[in-house]
């Protein structure tokens, strides 16, 4: 064998090494690495009291996630004020228990909550690579078996958490006021900006705020899919913070150059973070979450841990844009 086919093997058979090592991290390791990310927000009125509010999103979770279910009972620690939960918790047939387990500390805790269509539909075997070659399609599946989603309303309902698919609602929370305006899961087409729009104006017709709140009510965006369209309808609604979740971070990232595919139309920029979103010249800040499971036919993740965000909403120092 001449040396520089000795010399080819070896790279190769070093590239194959490598390779296996990645594998293993991101399926046995680096995927079960929960980690809290932390924020601050200055959206409140001038001299509110700070709100802290725990966002989850992309659970996805499955009976035998015994880690995964206690390390979410533990988040009860923050001492949040307000649940978001931005969707996609169950992620098998049989889950329904294992996500009542794992959020019931936090009943009595006011939230809102979203849906993705893993709500909805059990995940089915796939090519796990298919993630990485453009947002995921639909229209010519066959259509995945049901999930509980009725059972998993009653009981986020029964934890005191607002459905916020295609509706809005008015919450006060810690002497602020505070309009929710929530889109059903984008990447199915289920969001309705009209549906939105009529629930809003309802919300505001009838609303009537206590008198321990005041200051102008503070607009917050919730949804799963973060495409463009949803981002920029809350924009123009004068949303301050939104909230969403669906990309998994990329789920598969690279050191130094981030994301590979987001699985909708955002930026890769914004594959998870906090960031300003621009929009004919008006502007919000966006919160997405990297999510805290997969599904379990793409168990992995690499330099993109399983999170779930705290975001402190503190006062503005100025006057809010727009």
């Amino acid at each position: 064998m001449s040396a520089a086919a000795r010399t080819t093997g070896g790279l190769a058979t070093g590239a194959a090494i490598v390779g296996l090592g990645v594998a293993a991290w991101g399926i046995a390791v680096e995927r079960r690495r929960f980690q809290i990310r932390w924020e601050t927000v200055p959206v409140l009125a001038p001299g509110s009291r700070d709100i802290v509010v725990l966002h989850l999103s992309d659970i996805h979770m499955a009976p035998w996630q015994t880690d995964k279910q206690q390390w979410l009972r533990d988040l009860s620690l923050v001492e949040p004020d307000f649940i978001v939960n931005t969707g996609d918790s169950l992620g098998h047939p049989t889950a329904n228990a294992a996500v009542e387990y794992a959020l019931e500390p936090f009943r009595g805790i006011p939230g809102a909550f979203v849906y993705g269509s893993n709500d909805y539909f059990a995940p089915r075997p796939r090519n796990p690579l298919a993630y990485l070659t453009g947002p995921s399609s639909h229209g010519s599946e066959k259509r995945p078996a049901g999930l509980d989603v009725e059972r998993q309303t009653a009981f986020f309902e029964s934890l005191g958490w607002l459905d916020c698919n295609n509706r809005a609602h008015a919450v006060e929370v810690r002497g602020s006021r505070i309009e929710l305006l929530g889109t059903a899961d984008g990447h199915r087409g289920w969001d309705d900006l009209g549906a939105l729009a009529r629930s809003r104006q309802a919300m505001r017709d009838q609303v009537a705020w206590s008198d321990d709140s005041s200051g102008a009510p503070v607009r917050i965006g919730v949804t799963h899919a973060p495409y463009r369209r949803i981002l920029n309808a809350f924009v123009d609604d004068r949303a301050a913070l939104v909230f969403a979740g669906h990309t998994h971070g990329g789920q598969v990232a690279i050191p130094g150059i981030g994301a590979l595919v987001t699985n909708c139309d955002l930026p890769r920029a914004y594959a998870s973070g906090l960031h300003t979103w621009r929009h004919n010249g008006s502007s919000t800040q966006l919160e997405v979450s990297a999510g805290l499971g997969t599904s379990i036919y793409a168990p992995v993740r690499f330099a993109c841990r399983p999170e779930a965000v705290v975001v402190t909403l503190t006062a503005r120092t100025d006057e809010p844009e727009g």
